[in-house]
């Protein structure tokens, strides 16, 4: 059978996991469809009872404006829809006449092309789209599909494209159509509660571009490919759903990095299909008697399954082949999970997962500007991150920071003597790291006898100590002129600030005439900075950007 999406069918146990394509490669996020077809189904609301508690239906705003719909009773018509007993009969007529803020009620019955819907139901910025929460939608289904353009992914098969804001509850949602997807998400923080995904062709809900949503309390069962893809940069909470017998419960790809908290996620072919460089965080799930695989890791993927600061308190057993199956080529760590290392296939290290360095790819710098500097110079174990995977470009550096860069960067030979400053003494963390880049040239004290270590490093205080580190000078003092701002650099910076321009070194974003060089520098565009200044010095390759300031 040929399928087409995202994933490639396999010669392991059928199914190819090793990739993820675009949609438009014929390949398969429908990898395990055969596999999965004809298997028994569990009471999903028995499981879910026993298992996950019930989350409250949500309550609408008293002040709120709600349009009726009954595709049963209901006429699409001027002047109906303000209450129950006057409804619309389709969603689609509702949508067209809802505005931010508003409620659309739909009542018990089947939504389809029959009764006069129009697929897909593209759902405003800001408006409600309600079933019946306490059944989870079974009562309200919509059925069908139909092509909408996606920015990442052109034109795909789907019954809702959820809005940027805005809430759908309540709902059972099945796209039978070829490649269909139940829900689309491709940007903003919509919220989807309390709704029931069966016999979706491919997955029930698809998460990509920078879209956040919180998927909360939701049944995913029987779809052909998926409960939930997610890809690109997408981040988000996926909470206290149940996936059963569904293809992959969650397959996670790209560099997404969403939060995986209090899943029920029982019997698929594989439980999580984690692959490229996501490193999705997971907390308090329940990973049990999946078909195949409880987790499976490849290419990049770095799953969070707890660190030092928080335990990941997973339960991951009872897998028909393995619990944890590790095809990438570093370790999985594991803290605080119920995880035999008998059922672990591949590298598996039951300590926290060090905070930075090795592969060098952090979830939230996914799409940053400065990405390819940061991923680059922490490969180099130049910078490090944080736990959980994170760098945060943007906060702040301090001098004592920076100058352990400096030191890590160009392992400077002594040219000067050893300096002597008044707020640093041997036992400071920093201590040898300001040695170095001070005899080094490329850092020096305050003429007070002081250093600073704690002090915010400004971007001119950056660029002057690279170009004397590197012993730069200016062959054009008036290259200055190219940044609007020239007038606040100062006086003693001048020449400094003049070579690392000449030199390429200087990396403005957002506007690369705007130096801004009495503002903080960021832990990014100090990434940025260190990583041209080792272009210049002929230690490192080009990495092509456009905000490097071009000098003709």
């Amino acid at each position: 059978m040929t399928y087409q999406g995202f994933w490639k069918p396999t010669n392991q146990s059928g199914c190819n996991r090793d990739r993820v394509a675009k949609p438009a490669i014929t390949c398969g996020l429908v990898a395990v469809w055969a596999l999965a077809s004809g298997v028994g189904l569990l009471s999903a609301s028995a499981v879910m009872s026993a298992a996950i508690a019930a989350q409250p239906v949500a309550q609408i705003p008293a002040a709120a404006t709600v349009l009726h719909v009954n595709p049963a009773t209901g006429q699409d018509t001027a002047g109906a829809g303000v209450s129950a007993g006057t409804p619309y009969r389709t969603i689609t007529y509702a949508l067209k006449q809802a505005k931010s803020g508003n409620v659309i009620r739909l009542a018990r019955g089947t939504y389809t092309t029959e009764t006069g819907e129009v697929f897909p139901l593209d759902i405003p910025n800001g408006v409600t789209l309600v079933g019946e929460e306490a059944e989870k939608g079974r009562t309200v289904a919509i059925i069908g599909g139909g092509v909408k353009l996606s920015p990442s992914y052109a034109g795909q098969n789907m019954t809702i494209w959820a809005p940027k804001t805005g809430a759908i509850s309540g709902v059972a949602v099945t796209n039978p159509n070829t490649r269909g997807t139940g829900i689309w998400i491709e940007e903003g923080s919509p919220t989807v509660t309390n709704c029931t995904f069966k016999s979706n062709n491919r997955e029930g809900i698809f998460v990509s571009g920078s879209a956040e949503p919180k998927i909360t309390n939701n049944e995913f069962t029987q779809n052909g490919g998926n409960g939930i893809s997610i890809a690109t940069r997408a981040k988000g909470e996926i909470r206290n759903n149940l996936f059963q017998n569904t293809g992959f419960g969650l397959a996670i790809g790209g560099g997404s990095a969403p939060l995986v908290v209090g899943n029920r996620i029982i019997e698929n072919t594989d439980g999580l299909y984690i692959n490229d460089g996501a490193r999705p965080i997971l907390r308090n799930n329940v990973i049990e008697n999946n078909k195949r695989d409880g987790i499976v890791a490849t290419i990049s993927a770095k799953p969070d399954l707890g660190n030092s600061q928080e335990a990941g308190n997973n339960v991951i057993r009872g897998n028909r082949q393995f619990d944890l199956n590790n095809s990438t080529r570093e370790p999985v760590y594991s803290v605080g999970n119920t995880l035999d290392a008998k059922r672990v296939r591949g590298q598996i290290a039951f300590v926290a997962p060090p905070t930075g360095g090795g592969s060098g790819v952090f979830a939230d710098v996914q799409g940053h500007w400065a990405v390819a500097y940061i991923e680059a110079l922490a490969k180099r174990d130049i910078i490090s991150g944080f736990p959980g995977g994170v760098f945060k470009p943007d906060d702040l550096v301090t001098r004592a920071q920076f100058a352990a860069i400096i030191s890590k960067a160009f392992t400077p030979a002594p040219k000067r003597p050893i300096g002597s400053f008044g707020d640093i003494n041997t036992g400071f963390w920093a201590y040898q790291p300001i040695q170095t880049s001070v005899q080094g040239g490329f850092m020096s004290g305050y003429p007070e006898g002081v250093f600073r270590p704690n002090q915010q490093i400004p971007r001119v205080q950056v660029l002057v100590a690279l170009a004397n580190g590197l012993t730069l000078t200016a062959s054009d003092p008036n290259v200055l002129f190219k940044f609007q701002d020239a007038t606040a650099i100062p006086g003693y910076a001048a020449g400094p600030v003049a070579a690392a321009t000449e030199r390429k070194i200087v990396v403005n974003y957002p506007s690369v005439g705007v130096l801004n060089p009495n503002r903080e520098a960021t832990r990014a565009e100090v990434a940025a900075f260190v990583y041209q200044a080792l272009v210049n010095a002929g230690k490192a390759e080009a990495i092509q950007s456009p905000y490097i300031v071009q000098v003709p």
